[in-house]
This record gives structure tokens, sequence and C-alpha cells, in this order.
């Protein structure tokens, strides 16, 4: 049973409970997103923020986004708060390396998060220069399963073309990020192959939440057997030590803790992570969307809301309800990533309660 804990794994999540309780006291800036567009080339079965070739909000422009960074350069140093651009597609900007080149003279590091269609070598190196530190890209499989996933035809080649710059390039971070489903739970194995072969050293793999297109179509969400297949093929990748294989901070999954990741689950959002979203809105993790805001860049001050707000994340016992109500591992969960509660605070979905299902 996942939920009766090897003395060994409460031993270490007793430890780590504790770190936790620090952090969240003194909640430190260390990542900061800022979702730059919402447009995409994609047209990805699993998005959950609907984003368009032509969407109806504009782009933010980067100047109300340096202000908030200078804002932060008061009070926090700039080498401690990493910037993560997102979107939508962070490469649809064409301004994309003048947004890095500012943050990089501000002292901010960055990186982005791509599918990686338009990851030209001219635009990789563009981008270097511009102080480019990190790349997350996405890849749903090998050739058939992941332009099934992300629907055009050519986004497998490109992002083929991609890890090898990726792999090339000695002075940057990557991870290749992958969302398992149904469909291609059973190519994991060759993916592994293909990843080790290319020269991947990180690969994370996630499942798909129910929030935007994943709530409603069956072939993107795991059967509990699936789930448990998917953390039992982390942990042996992990221990065949190939890649450096994790999953991705979706919620608490009892013994499967310190096998499947490097820490135990700790939802930072809001402790260390915030957001700064297209319409201006300050939030914690960017997937976290609506009634979880706590300001806005156009009218209140990012400090003064990172320091006095964020009550909701920092403080969980709100969401000690419904099927968290009475759990014996609230203790160490403190109610899942608060990207799986939707905007009335309902837990969506619970990975340790999907383990325990037949």
């Amino acid at each position: 049973m996942h939920t009766r804990l090897s003395l060994r794994k409460r031993i270490g999540l007793e430890i780590q409970r504790k770190f936790q309780r620090d952090l969240i006291k003194e909640h430190p800036l260390y990542q900061l997103f800022w979702e730059c567009t919402l447009r995409c080339n994609l047209r990805c079965r699993h998005c959950g923020s609907d984003c368009t070739a032509v969407p109806d909000t504009p782009d933010m422009p980067v100047e109300d986004f340096l202000g908030v960074l200078d804002r932060i350069a008061t009070k926090y140093n700039p080498h401690d708060v990493f910037i993560i651009v997102t979107g939508g597609e962070p490469l649809m900007r064409a301004d994309l390396e003048q947004c890095g080149r500012a943050f990089y003279e501000r002292g901010f590091p960055w990186g982005i998060v791509t599918n990686g269609l338009a990851l030209t070598k001219q635009r990789f190196q563009g981008l270097l220069q511009a102080g480019l530190r990190s790349v997350a890209i996405s890849l749903d499989g090998l050739k058939d399963n992941h332009n099934w996933m992300r629907g055009v035809e050519q986004s497998f080649d490109s992002v083929d073309r991609a890890l090898d710059m990726l792999v090339a390039e000695k002075s940057i971070i990557f991870d290749v990020v992958t969302c398992v489903t149904e469909k291609n739970i059973g190519q994991l194995p060759a993916l592994r192959r293909y990843l080790i072969g290319k020269g991947v050293r990180l690969w994370r793999l996630l499942t798909v939440f129910p929030v935007g297109r994943g709530a409603t179509d069956p072939m993107l969400r795991l059967s509990p057997q699936r789930f448990r297949e998917l953390l039992d093929f982390i942990k042996l990748t992990r221990q065949q030590g190939h890649i450096r294989a994790s999953y991705g901070c979706e919620g608490f999954l009892g013994n499967y803790e310190f096998d499947v990741r490097d820490h135990a689950f700790f939802c930072k959002a809001g402790i260390t992570v915030g957001s700064v979203l297209i319409d201006g809105s300050i939030s914690a993790c960017s997937s976290i969307r609506s009634n979880y805001h706590q300001g806005n860049i156009y009218t209140d001050d990012f400090i003064d809301v990172w320091e006095q707000k964020f009550a909701p994340f920092r403080n969980r016992q709100w969401a000690r309800t419904g099927e968290c109500a009475d759990c014996k591992m609230w203790r160490y969960c403190n109610g899942n990533g608060l990207h799986l509660r939707d905007d009335q605070g309902r837990l969506l979905q619970c990975n340790l309660h999907e383990l325990e299902k037949e």
C-alpha cells in the first residue's frame, strides 16, 4: 500500500517537512515565470491555456515586465532570481532576444520553455548571445506520437534538430519534457533509447491534469494501472543511470517519494515561485489560473504583493476539505499541487488515491 510509508521514507519526509516550514516562513523569490505571449504555432491536444495563433490578448510589452524586474532588484539579488519565459510559445515573439538581453543586462539569469518548432540555428545563436541559460523543450514520443499530440506534421523533426543543437552547446542546461498519455506510454522504452542516443541527460515526465483540453480526451489520461507503470519506469530508469529521469511536481506519491524525483513532493508555488501572467496578473506557478491571482502589476507593487499576500499558497489549511479532510498524508502533501484545484478550491485529482485504486 502506497499510503503505508516505510520507516526510511517517513524519516526522509519529516526532515524535508522541517525544511519546507522554514522556506514557507522566509518565502524567498527564486523563480519568476513571465507569460510573455499567448500566441502559439502548434495545436496541442492537451493544452490547458487555449493558446492560438492569434489570441484575443496581445503580447505584454517587455517594458512593463522590466519594471517588475527593476522593483525586484531593490529587494533581491538579481542573480538569485531565475526568469523563466513561457507562453504560448515564447519564440513567437520576434523581440525575444531583445527581451533576454534586457534581463541579462540587469543581472537576471533566464531560460525558456519551448516546443522547439521555431528554434532554428540562427535564433538559438541569437538567444545564447542574449544570455540564455536554460531550455525546457517538449517531446511527447517518437515521430508518430509526438506529431499526433502536437498537431503539426513537422514538429518532431524540429525537436530532433533542436536537440542536436542543445546537446552540442555546453553553456546551458536543458531538459526534455514528456507528457505521458495512454497513447504514448508503451513507447517510453524506445523514447528513452532515442534520448540516450542523442546525448540527452535530463528527462522530465509529466501526466496530463484535468484542465482545458486535457479534461475531456480519454486518450490523454492514464489509468491507475498505467500511472503505476509510469512511476515504476521512472524508478528503473533512474536506477540504470543512463539518463536522469524524474516525475514532475504533480503531487504527493507516497512510497514512490525520493525514488522518482530528486526530492520529495513540495509545491513551491507562491513560496519560492511567482509569475507575471499575460494580463499583468501576479500569481504563483503559471499553471495556476483565475481565482488564485494576488494582484496585478498595472495596479499593485510586485514586492508588496509578494511579501504581504500569497496567504492561500503559504497557509493551505483552507484546502483541507473533501477527500483531504481526514487524509493521513496531509502532513506531507498539504493538499497537492495547487494547479490540481479548480477556482473554488476543489481538488481535481489526487495522485496518491490514484495509486491506491485497483
